[in-house]
């Protein structure tokens, strides 16, 4: 499926954001106060919501997504879901796809900081995103203005009073704690490392790459549209930390007609500027490792040409193509 509309419409903390919600990274939804006609954990599937004609269950319609059944009494439904990984908020997509009669008129959002799966009674809940109207069948971006330094691995979601979400995300940037030093992944998206831009994600995010799980299929990699003009396809990756890369790994996993012909990575430290100006900078950055072939559904590891201090790097795919997972180890510097 095409994601070239979600990518359009989609505001920059949705592109450019990690999915702190999404399973792959390990997250969970734990409690809810209902969910009736369709489970908690279904809401954060990372797939788009689907919605089958015909299709019931003992409860009644399925549906894609978490679903509470209508409220007779006073009160409200709410999910809690734990992060994949501690991290600070940028903002949220409440997705009410196919919900249309069923939808929850308004939702808010808390968040917390807790060290157990279920945070406590006492874990002191911060109210992140204050209520805000839904509609039926819609996506609802909402930027999160939390401060820098407020870290949260727990978000409880609030539906007023009750009704169906098909998909929760939560975006911001993860927050571990790093050792200076440490051998690690450096475009890792646990650590947190994140996609800057990509010039084409027609059929997968360039974010996919960066998921700490094997791929399942090629729905679950970096896949651009068949190029019919010159040039190549590439993204440009922030790392979790400025670093020393001495070990790349291309993942051409379940990519067979598809995979990229061949790949670089160029990199560079850098200081100030924003993510729209690196676009044109990256072009000119030192090259880490020069062309490479590459093979279908194979794992290939790499030395780089050049062991330098860096902050980002390009990835580039030639012509186009498909890639599952990029994994960037070395060294964090201090």
């Amino acid at each position: 499926m095409a994601l070239s509309a979600f990518e359009a419409d989609a505001p920059a903390f949705a592109r450019t954001g990690i999915n702190l919600a999404d399973p792959r990274l390990g997250a969970r939804a734990i409690a809810t106060s209902d969910d009736f006609f369709a489970p908690m954990a279904r809401m954060l599937n990372p797939e788009p919501a689907v919605f089958i004609p015909g299709k019931y269950d003992d409860h009644g319609k399925w549906m894609d997504g978490w679903e509470s059944r209508r409220k007779r009494v006073n009160g409200h439904d709410f999910c809690v879901v734990k992060l994949g990984v501690a991290g600070t908020l940028t903002g949220v997509d409440i997705d009410t796809s196919h919900f249309t009669g069923n939808f929850p008129p308004a939702a808010s959002l808390e968040a917390c900081r807790s060290s157990t799966d279920i945070p406590p009674g006492d874990a002191g809940w911060t109210e992140v995103l204050a209520a805000t109207s839904l509609k039926g069948n819609a996506h609802h971006f909402r930027a999160i203005e939390a401060g820098q330094d407020d870290v949260f691995t727990h978000i409880r979601l609030n539906i007023y009073p009750d009704g169906g979400i098909a998909r929760l995300r939560i975006f911001g940037k993860p927050r571990p704690e790093l050792v200076p030093g440490a051998e690690m992944d450096l475009a890792a998206a646990m650590n947190g490392a994140r996609i800057v831009a990509a010039n084409n994600q027609h059929y997968g995010f360039a974010s996919n790459m960066l998921l700490p799980t094997p791929a399942a299929n090629i729905g679950e990699g970096w896949e651009t549209r068949r190029r019919r003009e010159p040039g190549n396809d590439w993204c440009i990756i922030k790392l979790a930390t400025p670093g020393e890369i001495d070990g790349i790994v291309v993942d051409t996993a379940h990519f067979k007609g598809n995979y990229a012909d061949q790949c670089s990575v160029q990199g560079a430290f850098v200081s100030g500027g924003t993510d729209d100006s690196l676009v044109t900078q990256s072009m000119f950055w030192p090259v880490l490792l020069s062309q490479q072939k590459l093979q279908m559904d194979h794992l290939h590891e790499f030395a780089p040409e050049r062991v330098v201090p860096v902050t980002h790097v390009r990835f580039n795919i030639y012509p186009d193509g498909g890639v599952s997972r990029l994994r960037l180890r070395g060294r964090a510097l201090g």
